[in-house]
């Protein structure tokens, strides 16, 4: 329908959510920026563009996904490929707090991936290489850990109050192990497994998922899933190709 951005974004561009205001929030780590936009394009407001120093903890090396608390309007970052952190901003953009940093102890994170935020400020974080999830309040305490996940990637909390999880795919030295990943997770919002999808053999068939990245429902329960199945394994194939790398999922 329309395009707008060019020239704001690197080709990095890393993780996109629709705020309850309509807004469009981009998170590009390639720019180390966060960006919300209007529905018709207009840029509102920018966070960040000058990558802080790697594992610095500031504020920001490369974040790679965002979320708006329903109920404060707060902005949460996970700022994860060049830091370990969770970042907090007003939604005027002023910093309010940051916590983590690297470790594998409650409260540290390898990869912070993603981020969901309920109506309570429970703040839900995608630990990607340390395969959990940790949630935490507004100020950043450790509640709880989910395990049990393998490298949890995309995240969203959908319209039914559950979290909604892509489980990205095999790690390196575990090529075409069946059974780890490329599936998507639905589990309550107190760590519970309700559901689980995703054929054990990765494939392009019905049933199946590559690399599960990014996850959204929609106000029906449809879920949809974007893959990086190029970036995973496309590009290793003799010769490259491109795989199926959207899915949507109807609920019945």
């Amino acid at each position: 329908l329309r395009s707008f951005g060019r020239g704001v974004f690197d080709a990095r561009t890393h993780g996109m959510f629709i705020g309850a205001d309509e807004a469009v929030w981009c998170v590009d780590d390639g720019t180390h920026s966060i960006t919300k936009w209007s529905q018709e394009g207009e840029l509102l407001l920018t966070l960040g563009g000058d990558p802080a120093p790697i594992w610095s903890g500031a504020p920001f090396n490369r974040p790679t996904h965002a979320a708006v608390s329903p109920t404060s309007g707060d902005l949460y970052i996970t700022d994860g490929y060049g830091n370990s952190n969770v970042h907090r901003y007003t939604a005027e953009g002023e910093h309010v707090l940051s916590w983590g940093g690297p470790g594998i102890d409650a409260g540290q994170f390898i990869r912070p991936h993603n981020v969901a935020v309920d109506e309570e400020e429970r703040v839900y974080v995608a630990d990607r290489e340390a395969h959990r999830v940790q949630v935490f309040d507004s100020e950043g305490n450790f509640l709880e850990m989910w395990n049990n996940i393998h490298r949890p990637d995309g995240m969203v909390l959908g319209p039914d109050g559950n979290i909604y999880i892509g489980e990205l795919n095999g790690m390196g030295g575990m090529e075409g192990c069946p059974g780890l990943g490329h599936r998507v997770s639905i589990l309550s919002r107190g760590g519970d497994l309700l559901a689980r999808f995703g054929d054990e053999e990765e494939g392009e068939g019905p049933g199946q998922f590559i690399a599960p990245h990014g996850v959204a429902v929609d106000s029906h329960g449809d879920i949809y899933v974007g893959e990086v199945s190029f970036s995973i394994v496309g590009r290793t194939l003799d010769p490259p190709r491109e795989l199926k790398s959207f899915t949507k999922l109807r609920r019945l």
